[in-house]
């Protein structure tokens, strides 16, 4: 498929996709062959990147632009791109090493959101949560002030603190409202390790990069994030005490904000790692909770899906695995996420069925579709291919042809 073509698909695409369909009522072997009639399939390309080993689409919004990570040469190093028809666009810092999109985002095309490293460097040296989406991790940090910042045509916005060191933004809707968190110059005693701060949720104007407001944590909590919002201003995120300052006690509590009050959504039977990771604008929450083991400790973590109406329900696995997180949600209910064993895989979970992306490509296509980030409304999905030669790990667009 040339370049062109795969164009004409993408614009095709946002006009429709077949949706999975269970018959009820049917035999097994009807219903089988109902569900292959209408499962969708998938036109793969792999995109360019920067040079390193290692890059990732993250965003993919309703015009097909995608957003993510691509490592410069030597792999030490990452920014946050964006990829246009096929051609990618490197986004840069705040005058530091690293930069990144790592969260979906209903926001269409006006605004960029992610994080960014600064040549300030930190006086603490914290770990704050932007190192650990790095290279190298926490142990590797570079030790600079890191900021959530907003990309647009007019250049990069950074975004406020509460007082503190760093902030950290996730996504935005159509508003223009910003969401993350951001750092007080409150010494958090529940911070272990080498957190120090506390951490609240806050909204942005993406404009001016100023603070709207900060959300409150669930009753009892010190802390929490807010990982995104959608154009009727909910907000879900998570909120718990500082501890490592990702995830786990920070994550005590799966929340939504909405006409200014906070709720438990509820967690898998866990209480860590309940991290509400997108909503779409019915307000269906997906993202991944914490599941005991026979010996009642949180060793993996279990995809989840939310409505008001029927509560949380896990979304399950791909066969044997025993990992699973959703990261995506469109309007259409279309959920991309991954799902981890030996191998970790992409998946598309619709109308109560979990696929394996890989098992719904083109013929021949050569890589192994490792994650699944987002899914746009027409039910274009990017996220992370590895060549099963080389090890090497490429953004990927995968337009539904049928």
């Amino acid at each position: 498929m040339t370049n062109s073509q795969l164009r004409k698909t993408i614009s095709r695409a946002a006009l429709a996709i077949p949706a999975a369909i269970f018959v009820i009522g049917t035999t097994p072997v009807e219903n089988a062959s109902a569900l292959r009639q209408a499962t969708p399939r998938y036109f793969v390309t792999d995109l360019p990147s920067l040079g390193g080993p290692t890059s990732e689409g993250r965003n993919i919004d309703n015009s097909g632009m995608v957003a993510g990570i691509s490592d410069l040469p030597g792999g030490a190093t990452r920014h946050a791109v964006r990829w246009l028809r096929e051609e990618i666009r490197d986004l840069g810092t705040l005058g530091g090493p690293n930069s990144a999109v790592l969260w979906t985002d209903r926001n269409h095309g006006r605004t960029i959101i992610g994080i960014a490293e600064g040549d300030e460097v930190d006086p603490r040296n914290e770990a704050f949560s932007c190192s650990e989406f790095f290279p190298g991790g926490r142990p590797a940090r570079t030790g600079r002030v890191c900021r959530g910042v907003a990309w647009d045509r007019d250049g990069m916005t950074p975004l406020d603190t509460l007082g503190g060191t760093h902030s950290f933004a996730t996504g935005a809707n159509n508003r223009r409202q910003v969401v993350g968190w951001a750092q007080t110059a409150f010494e958090d005693p529940t911070c272990v390790g080498d957190a120090v701060f506390q951490f609240l949720p806050v909204i942005w104007n993406a404009k001016t990069g100023q603070i709207e407001r900060d959300l409150p944590p669930f009753p009892g909590d010190t802390v929490g994030t807010a990982n995104a919002i959608n154009d009727k201003g909910q907000v879900v995120g998570i909120s718990g005490i500082c501890d490592q300052a990702v995830g786990r006690e920070s994550a005590r509590h799966a929340v939504l904000w909405e006409n200014g009050t906070v709720t438990d959504i509820g967690n898998l039977g866990a209480d860590t790692w309940n991290t509400p990771l997108a909503i779409n604008q019915h307000g269906d929450v997906v993202g991944f909770a914490g599941v005991l083991d026979d010996q009642g400790l949180v060793q993996n973590f279990g995809a989840f899906f939310w409505t008001k109406q029927s509560g949380i329900r896990p979304l399950g696995t791909l066969g044997d695995d025993t990992h699973s997180e959703a990261w995506a949600i469109n309007t259409r209910r279309q959920v991309a996420g991954v799902s981890c064993g030996t191998v970790c895989s992409g998946f598309l979970w619709q109308d109560d069925v979990l696929m394996d992306l890989n098992d719904l490509v083109q013929p021949g296509y050569p890589g192994h579709i490792r994650t699944a980030r987002d899914i746009n409304d027409s039910g274009v999905i990017t996220g992370q291919t590895v060549n099963p030669d080389t090890g090497e790990r490429r953004a990927f667009v995968a337009v539904p042809i049928r």
